[in-house]
């Protein structure tokens, strides 16, 4: 059975930083690429990063370009969002999701192509 729990969410003022993790098991970590997307209240899901497989080709939202760093670690078969200078607006609830179409798949064509999701975790920036 596949898992993917994000953790690290919270409260944060404008222009601090925050870092999600997303702990996988249940599958062979290595082989999916792994990507972030986010849901604000009363709007779509949104792509925000993504990771391919070996980490070799990495994919931003250009919101979010400069100021999240999308890393995993294939040995902790764990997946993290590091992200600084927060703003108001990334006000939402971040999920990871695993995909085993390929990291560019999921940049281009949105989360219809992950297979597994985690539950969210909520990150909210005061202004």
């Amino acid at each position: 059975q596949v898992q993917l729990v994000e953790s690290g969410g919270g409260l944060v003022q404008a222009g601090g930083s925050l870092r999600l993790s997303c702990a996988a098991s249940g599958l062979t970590f290595s082989r999916y690429a792994m990507d972030w997307f986010r849901q604000a209240p009363g709007k779509e899901r949104e792509f925000v990063a993504a990771i391919s497989g070996a980490g070799s080709r990495i994919y931003y939202a250009e919101s979010v370009k400069g100021r999240f760093t999308i890393s995993r670690d294939n040995v902790k078969n764990s997946l993290y969002l590091q992200m600084n200078s927060l703003k108001p607006e990334d006000t939402a609830v971040y999920y990871c999701a695993a995909s085993n179409q390929g990291a560019v798949a999921v940049f281009t064509a949105g989360p219809s192509k992950n297979d597994y999701w985690g539950q969210g975790t909520q990150v909210t920036v005061s202004s």
